[in-house]
């Protein structure tokens, strides 16, 4: 079974950091992605950022870019989101996700199967 579990959130001061960490298991096929959603109280999900197990090309939304950076461990079945500079406006949960992704779909057209619980995270201004 795909399984993905999400940590890292928290509470955290505008302008500083946290890190999100995904671990995922159970996939057996090779051409997926690992990504990010997030949703904030009131609002609709929105995807925030992936990378691809192939290739390791990323997609970041705008409203992350130069803020965020996606990794992984392939051989640790890790993903991580290194958030820095964090805004009032970034606090939302956030879910891991992963599926068969292309590069053209960018995070907009991206509707993955598989899902892990969200982790929250809290930003003050």
């Amino acid at each position: 079974d795909v399984q993905l579990q999400a940590s890292g959130g928290g509470l955290v001061q505008a302008g500083g950091s946290l890190r999100l960490s995904c671990a995922v298991s159970g996939f057996t096929f090779d051409d997926y992605a690992i990504g990010w959603f997030r949703q904030a109280p009131g609002k609709e999900r929105e995807g925030v950022s992936c990378v691809s197990n192939s290739d390791g090309s990323t997609y970041y939304a705008d409203f992350v870019k130069g803020r965020f950076t996606i990794s992984s461990d392939n051989v640790k079945g890790l993903v991580y989101l290194q958030m820095n500079s964090l805004k009032s406006e970034d606090t939302a949960a956030y879910y891991c996700a992963a599926d068969y992704w292309r590069t053209d779909w960018g995070m907009e057209r991206w509707v993955p199967e598989y899902w892990g619980q969200g982790t929250l995270v809290t930003v003050s201004s």
